[in-house]
């Protein structure tokens, strides 16, 4: 990869702990599109964090949870978003363990609507109180 595809995606830029994504959770949805829930809510820290949730009963298949994952971490990081902790969690089905797992629409249509979220929080003003 080249240019600002291949920016760190550092253990910093991350929400892991499980009290961390229960603290976003507790808020309301800050924005939904077709297939994605982003929850947000301002942080205290130099850099904006990023959760992903792709659950099994909304992608039955390891390779579309990963596309799901790889699609928007490489989005976060070209997005330049304030200091919030933002999850991107997969609400509807995407597809079933009897079609493809991926392909070049599925891809294209992911990675519009995770673009859309995106989009959303750089113009979002004070969408979230702690």
């Amino acid at each position: 990869m080249i240019g600002n595809l291949s920016a760190p995606y550092s253990r910093d830029q991350r929400i892991v702990k499980t009290d961390e994504f229960s603290s976003v959770f507790r808020l309301r949805p800050v924005y939904r599109t077709a297939h994605f829930v982003v929850y947000a809510r301002n942080n205290e820290l130099p850099q904006a964090r990023l959760g992903v949730v792709a659950a099994k009963r909304m992608a039955p298949r390891a390779v579309t949870r990963n596309t799901i994952k790889r699609v928007t971490r490489e989005l976060f990081r070209q997005a330049a978003l304030p200091k919030i902790d933002c999850i991107v969690r997969l609400s509807k089905p995407v597809n079933t363990k009897s079609g493809p797992a991926t392909n070049a629409k599925l891809k294209a249509q992911l990675r519009e609507e995770v673009s859309q979220l995106f989009a959303f929080l750089l113009n979002a003003t004070a969408f979230a109180r702690k």
